[in-house]
């Protein structure tokens, strides 16, 4: 292991350091929901799917440059960082508009809240889009072009499932239909 690979991996270990806090920010909301009596987290089949293809993204981000001695592509390197940072942007203002109410679960709440403002004055989802996001760019900033490839094939099918089971509970929510209904999910006006 060179100091070459330590710094091309470095995004990597950034993102996984970005997961780890977001599952004990939201263990730590959804903890105080439930306390409350005001949070029940739906059964998710797909959940446990969704954190091993996090889990093994990380791990070809990390093994793939290493294994196939592929080095950083400063032309692929700068363009992928970009977005990534762009990512990181739409999540903290995702963050700041969510505020406890995000959670990495589906969770009904009593009553429903529904956020209208920040990112989701223009889409129905910006947290999906920033780990679509995430998951393209950063293997293809580290030299992990099959990650790329296979980590975002697998994402897609999670988040078809999880995108259904999510709306169908919040379009259940007259106030959740009535300001979303005509909003895209991730680019606004397009998809």
């Amino acid at each position: 292991m060179t100091v070459g690979y330590v710094i091309q991996v470095m995004p990597t270990l950034a993102v996984a350091c970005m997961r780890l806090g977001e599952l004990v920010l939201s263990h730590h909301w959804l903890a105080r929901s439930r306390h409350d009596g005001r949070a029940e987290v739906l059964p998710e089949p797909i959940y446990l799917f969704m954190v091993a293809l996090h889990g093994l993204w990380l791990a070809g981000c990390l093994a793939e440059p290493l294994v196939l001695e592929r080095p950083v592509s400063a032309w692929l390197f700068w363009p992928m960082g970009a977005m990534w940072l762009m990512a990181i942007g739409l999540k903290l203002w995702m963050f700041a508009a969510m505020g406890r109410l995000w959670n990495v679960r589906i969770v009904r709440r009593t009553p429903q809240p529904v956020v209208t403002g920040g990112p989701y004055r223009f889409i129905r989802h910006p947290n999906y889009l920033a780990v679509i996001v995430e998951i393209a760019v950063i293997p293809l900033m580290t030299g992990a072009w099959w990650t790329a490839l296979a980590g975002s094939a697998a994402n897609g099918i999670v988040l078809i499932s999880r995108i259904r089971r999510e709306e169908a509970l919040l379009f259940g929510n007259p106030a959740y239909r009535a300001a979303f209904s005509t909003k895209k999910r991730f680019i606004p006006g397009v998809f």
